[in-house]
């Protein structure tokens, strides 16, 4: 009897998330452009295996420093593939767990009651608009693809000294909804169930906006941060990724 029991136990455990030896609870460092998005998929995965999810949202460029000063992270979640890369190269990120896994898309949104019509980047350039919010392109890589925008389309001298910065996507959001700035470049990501009106930034005037994670080199919890990570490439992370608007690579690559 204690023996089955023991063997039941055994199985329980091979079949959840989180493994005897590992805290039931994932902590996950992500770019701000997934709140909506990753705070939808971590339910189901917490259901399906019990493992509670902590969601870190921070700037991509800000995440990579925590990771380097010891954060307690398991799993990174970033906005572009360059800062994953780095933390490759230096040792703090696990090769192989390595992947991309959506690709963004960037848009100029403004709130309804803007009064406003802006529909392309040349746009800002317009004496009506005073502000224009985007993410520190220091640490951000939606910001650092809008400033890379606005210069491809001979706009950045006209426009700049209407930038407004936030920390991150969400706050460059939050600006433009409270009306302290008017337009908004951000994520299509934090916008498109968002009263209000976007339009697509062109992908050409700014570089690929590949989104990439890796597991976190000494993690305690390495098989809950895996199984996420294969919650989030399969089909049901693919289906809530693509209803807010991320492109996802073709299932296994």
């Amino acid at each position: 009897m204690v023996r089955k029991a023991i063997s039941l136990l055994l199985t329980i455990l091979l079949l959840s998330g989180c493994s005897a030896s590992e805290e039931r609870e994932l902590t996950i460092g992500a770019a701000a452009n997934l709140t909506n998005a990753l705070t939808e998929i971590a339910q189901p995965y917490s259901q399906e295996t019990g493992c509670k999810v902590r969601l870190h949202f921070a700037a991509s460029g800000q995440i990579a420093h925590q990771v380097r000063e010891g954060a307690p992270l398991d799993l990174v979640i970033l906005a572009n593939v360059a800062y994953v890369d780095q933390l490759e190269r230096e040792g703090l990120v696990l090769p192989d767990t390595k992947r991309i896994y959506a690709r963004g898309r960037l848009v100029i949104w403004t709130r309804d009651k803007s009064g406003l019509k802006v529909d392309k980047l040349q746009d800002l350039a317009d004496p009506e608009v005073d502000n224009i919010a985007i993410a520190n392109p220091e640490h951000a890589p939606y910001g650092m693809a809008a400033r890379e925008a606005l210069k491809s389309a001979g706009l950045w001298e006209a426009v700049k000294s209407k930038i407004v910065y936030g920390e991150n996507v969400r706050q460059a959001l939050q600006y433009a909804q409270t009306g302290d700035a008017d337009v908004a470049l951000v994520p299509l990501s934090l916008v498109v169930n968002l009263e209000g009106h976007y339009s697509p930034v062109p992908e050409e005037l700014h570089g690929s906006l590949d989104q990439a994670l890796a597991v976190v080199k000494g993690t305690e919890n390495e098989k809950a941060a895996r199984d996420f990570i294969a919650f989030l490439t399969g089909p049901e992370g693919r289906r809530i990724l693509e209803r807010y608007g991320y492109i996802v690579p073709e299932e296994g690559r």
